[in-house]
């Protein structure tokens, strides 16, 4: 007989798990990389030189491709609104500093650099206009988010597991273009942040699977939920000055698209991959409403697809005030 489980029950039965969790998914600090190391050192003789070479290769940068770096690095700027997030859901208690809170701190520590090694190289590059883009970010933080999630951890993992996914797409796309102009330096920066979402998504899919080995029904349900809902990228109301919350976004993505960074493909088989990464389509011992729930989540990328191949995606550009004119 099927048994309904207290969401923090579950959390507290992984919570004795969370000190392998780190060892496994996260890197020692002492260890990890940090934004210096791949920006220009102010005391070296060949600081002019590295700086014209960053300004220079931010001046032929597509306009498109730029201006999605802008918005993934005030993306990663917008931190504070994530880990408050985190911290509020159930199951963690953020008065402690072992278990979960000792996660999502952890998690934040290294998410953090991410933020800080975009912004100064940007600043450094000559072509923002960092105030804009200083008052954006602002925004984003002031106006917050709302993910569908509730406070509920089965569906933040869910989230987490699909956007931090999605964020490895988006910086590691756009490490392979500068790449492919000869922009090495933004190419390493990107790269490495990119890596560092590749482990935090495996970090968060890993919850969900041992979730789904104690609590299949309420798992499946809950991801079924998310879907419905579609997931929502955290920067959803981004603006800019003299707009309302959320009348950026729409720019933003399409300046994604249009550049082949991030597209609703990458959203079908990222959804494709979730599937496959937990087994959805054999999980058994379910209720018939997580049955219902299970048969509609394997049907769902067919159904994403036929939309997506009739949506197409504006040529004209925005202006940002993010880029100097």
């Amino acid at each position: 007989m099927y048994q309904k489980l207290v969401r923090k029950e579950v959390m507290g039965i992984l919570e004795k798990e969370v000190g392998s969790f780190l060892d496994k998914f996260l890197t020692p600090i002492e260890k990890i990389w940090q934004p210096s190391d791949y920006l220009p050192d102010p005391s070296s003789d060949d600081f002019k030189h590295d700086l014209e070479e960053i300004q220079t290769f931010a001046r032929e940068m597509p306009y498109d491709l730029f201006v999605t770096l802008i918005g993934d690095c005030i993306t990663e700027e917008a931190l504070p609104s994530y880990e408050s997030w985190l911290m509020g859901v159930d199951g963690v208690n953020q008065e402690q500093k072992v278990g979960w809170a000792n996660w999502v701190r952890a998690w934040t520590a290294e998410e953090n650099r991410h933020g800080d090694l975009l912004n100064k190289y940007l600043y450094l590059c000559g072509r923002v206009n960092m105030r804009e883009v200083e008052i954006t970010t602002q925004y984003l933080i002031n106006d917050g988010f709302d993910l569908g999630t509730s406070m509920d951890p089965y569906r933040n993992f869910i989230y987490t597991s699909f956007q931090e996914t999605a964020t490895n797409i988006s910086h590691r796309r756009v490490g392979t273009l500068a790449k492919q102009s000869g922009n090495g330096k933004l190419a390493k920066m990107c790269g490495v942040i990119a890596a560092d979402e590749a482990r935090h998504a495996k970090a968060y899919k890993h919850f969900v699977a041992k979730i789904l080995e104690i609590d299949p029904s309420e798992m499946i349900l809950a991801f079924e939920d998310m879907m419905r809902k579609k997931i929502v990228m955290p920067a959803h109301l981004m603006r800019q000055s003299g707009q309302k919350a959320g009348e950026l976004w729409g720019h933003f993505s399409d300046a994604a698209q249009r550049c082949m960074v991030y597209t609703g493909h990458d959203y079908i088989n990222i959804m494709k991959d979730l599937l496959d990464e937990w087994k959805i389509e054999h999980v058994k011992g379910l209720t018939e409403k997580a049955e219902k729930a299970q048969e509609y989540l394997m049907k769902l990328p067919a159904r994403l697809q036929k939309i997506t191949d009739r949506v197409s995606t504006p040529d004209l550009q925005f202006q940002f005030n993010w880029v100097k004119s």
